[in-house]
């Protein structure tokens, strides 16, 4: 495997925030120390949100483990798209990362990196411990800048679906227009 390639320090990566119509798209690339387990972690989407927050908080406070982040907000994402904006948050949450990984494994599909090789792993979020720890790290951190974004715009109620398209959000569309942190570019908008 990659460990024996000398491959020490491998960073998990995954992104949440592609499908919303608002708010940003954040990443987060997460390592961990040869040894180090954190039990329960696992595909945030199939944790309860209790579940996520204590996880969130017991990865970000243990030592032997880094963690970075990166986030892309909604005018980039309109300007570049929500591809280039994912992968542009994939890489700002890598290159935060001290000291830097030897190699990356990404949820979905490789990344183009300028020196680090990655790995793209279909359903890697449940499939790799580290991208497990970075969907959670990457969720958490979108939904608690989607509940900031609530209170100045209640409205909308991103507190509930976080900017994701229900029905209730689009209603909130029809009646109140956009906010400034809609993506125009979705196409995907009721008339």
């Amino acid at each position: 495997g990659l460990w024996d390639a000398g491959l020490k320090r491998i960073a998990g990566v995954d992104e949440a925030g592609r499908g919303p119509l608002a708010g940003p798209v954040v990443a987060a690339a997460v390592v961990f120390d040869e040894g180090v387990i954190v039990e329960g972690v696992d595909d945030s989407k199939k944790l309860t949100p209790a579940r996520r927050r204590a996880l969130y908080e017991e990865l970000r406070s243990r030592s032997g483990i880094q963690i970075g982040v990166g986030s892309v907000d909604h005018l980039a994402i309109d300007e570049i798209n929500i591809h280039q904006a994912t992968i542009r948050a994939m890489l700002i949450a890598v290159a935060s990362l001290d000291p830097q990984p030897d190699f990356l494994l990404v949820d979905g599909w490789a990344i183009p990196h300028p020196t680090l090789k990655s790995k793209g792993i279909i359903k890697g979020d449940q499939l790799s411990y580290s991208i497990a720890a970075a969907s959670i790290i990457a969720k958490e951190t979108r939904d608690r800048l989607m509940e900031e974004y609530h209170e100045r715009w209640p409205q909308y109620n991103f507190k509930q679906h976080k900017g994701y398209p229900t029905a209730a959000h689009f209603q909130a569309i029809k009646e109140h227009g956009f906010c400034p942190i809609h993506r125009l570019t979705f196409g995907t908008y009721p008339k």
